[in-house]
């Protein structure tokens, strides 16, 4: 028998929420605070769920002008998913959901794949931090360790060139420069 297909359910709707009476009711400096408290609470009542995010654009708008001055009233769109997290986004802009990336491979992983060589689940991770002991440990050890004597590169022998005497221009040379 053929299992029936399973449907999510979202629920989509769009609210206008007033905010005056809420930050009203706080001093000037916590006013967008108390505005931000006061969508999550009317999204908890309304959509019936403790689950409530926030957008970017939303969080944005709801802060445009600083700490003590929010806006009067604020239009947002919200979907609820099958498992009762309601997310809230500015009325016009797209939801956004984040998907899980697919987890890189490692060189190594890549070629034990191709070769379909099984890997171990856990590999020793490189250049793994040490503890703070072994750390002072390795210090005292190199601090009596002599200095490593560097390693210049071998200086190519000069070879000893022919130097050409200056004699002075003879006569037939001078005879020739004239011509």
């Amino acid at each position: 028998m053929a299992k029936p297909k399973t449907e999510t359910k979202t629920l989509e709707r769009t609210y206008n929420i007033p905010l005056r009476k809420e930050y009203l009711k706080v001093p000037n400096w916590k006013r967008t605070n108390k505005a931000v408290s006061a969508v999550k609470k009317f999204l908890k009542k309304h959509m019936k769920s403790d689950d409530v995010k926030l957008g970017k654009r939303l969080n944005e708008k709801l802060w445009q002008h600083g700490i003590k001055n929010p806006p009067h009233h604020i239009k947002v769109t919200t979907v609820k998913d099958g498992k009762g997290v309601v997310k809230a986004e500015l009325f016009g802009y797209k939801i956004e959901t984040k998907k899980k990336e697919a987890k890189k491979l490692s060189k190594l992983e890549e070629v034990a794949k191709k070769a379909g060589i099984k890997m171990p689940k856990k590999l020793p991770k490189e250049g793994l931090e040490k503890s703070k002991s072994s750390q002072r440990a390795e210090k005292k050890v190199e601090d009596k360790l002599p200095p490593p004597q560097e390693l210049k590169p071998a200086e190519p022998q000069e070879q000893p060139q022919e130097t050409k005497e200056k004699t002075k221009p003879t006569e037939s040379t001078k005879t020739q420069k004239a011509h």
